[in-house]
């Protein structure tokens, strides 16, 4: 098989994995909110046909560097049907991606908006909007083998930007299938770092830990564009997507 053949194999089967994954319905107390959320609307939205589903994965299969999250945001991905898309967090979080060179544009409205990201994919532990932006430990578990094999599929996999404490606690059993990740786990905060070293031929994966684009969070000032851009640079640059 072609480098070529490889890669287009290596997209259908994440194209393949993300229909699966907006198709779930696994998750009772999940599926009710993101459909009542969709009904409901938001009256800004009134005239949006909501997603209503789970969100895939956004970014190229041949990505480098992974953007971890938590989950949909009810008024965001959930509406738009693309990770952080259509909401404060994204605003937040796609501006820094622009600003260091990872993606196409500053903005991200809706699907079809022009957006790339170069080298990235984003993606969340859940991919339900869960009320109160709260997901159960068993929601999480539930939706734990998509990311794990999203994960599988994204063979070239160097860094990983986790955004917030509950993400990188859900991120790291994952990890831990294909890279030893070290007992006691190590402690998420903000500029965090640690090289997990793999259990077989992979490469070693470079995590970093990054407060979450929350507007908690960034309202309050406890995470500037700056903090969000230096932690983003440093895990382009160990991803090798940078000079």
């Amino acid at each position: 098989m072609t480098t070529a053949d490889a890669g287009r194999a290596g997209s259908a089967a994440l194209s393949a994995l993300d229909a699966e994954i907006a198709d779930c319905r696994a998750c009772p107390r999940l599926v009710a909110w993101r459909e009542e959320v969709a009904r409901e609307k938001r009256a800004a939205y009134r005239d949006w046909t909501y997603w209503g589903r789970p969100v895939p994965g956004f970014g190229p299969a041949d990505a480098r560097l992974l953007v971890v999250g938590l989950a949909p945001a009810a008024h965001g991905g959930n509406r738009t049907g693309r990770m952080f898309t259509g909401d404060r967090s994204g605003d937040v979080l796609y501006a820094a991606l622009h600003a260091v060179g990872l993606a196409s544009q500053p903005t991200a409205t809706h699907v079809g908006d022009g957006l790339e990201v170069f080298g990235v994919r984003l993606v969340a532990p859940v991919r339900c909007a869960p009320p109160a932006n709260k997901p159960t430990p068993g929601e999480r578990d539930t939706c734990r083998p998509f990311l794990e094999r999203e994960l599988a599929l994204l063979g070239d996999a160097r860094a990983v930007v986790v955004l917030g404490g509950w993400g990188w606690q859900a991120l790291l059993p994952v990890l831990d299938a294909g890279w030893v990740v070290p007992r006691p786990r190590p402690a998420f905060g903000h500029g965090a770092h640690v090289t997990l070293e793999p259990r077989d031929d992979r490469l070693p994966l470079e995590v970093f830990g990054c407060y979450h684009v929350s507007q908690q969070n960034t309202f309050t000032g406890r995470l500037t564009p700056a903090m969000l851009e230096a932690v983003l640079s440093r895990a382009a640059g160990a991803a090798g997507l940078t000079q």
